[in-house]
């Protein structure tokens, strides 16, 4: 029997998979409604939610969770509802 060896790149047949959930910057929601959303909807805590709103406004985007792609998908689910423009990637 041949042994294989498991690289971190290497995605897990086991339906746990690690997607991620992107935030984008927009011109309309102001940064006190980012913030608030991403502790609402993320479980982030305030500075957390603060530096990633402070990212998506300097760089255009940001990494906000990692987690199971459905959760993810209800997430980005839930921010699209409150305004906000969020996609999951992987």
């Amino acid at each position: 029997m041949k042994e294989r060896t498991l690289h971190k790149d290497d995605k897990l047949k086991s339906g746990n998979e690690k997607s991620s959930l992107v935030l984008f910057n927009d011109e309309i929601n102001t940064f006190d409604h980012v913030i608030k959303s991403l502790v609402e909807v993320c479980g982030h805590d305030s500075l957390q939610a603060e530096q990633c709103a402070l990212i998506v406004h300097l760089k255009g985007s940001c990494e906000i969770k990692t987690g199971t792609k459905e959760i993810m998908q209800m997430m980005s689910r839930s921010l699209n509802a409150k305004g906000l423009n969020s996609s999951v990637s992987g």
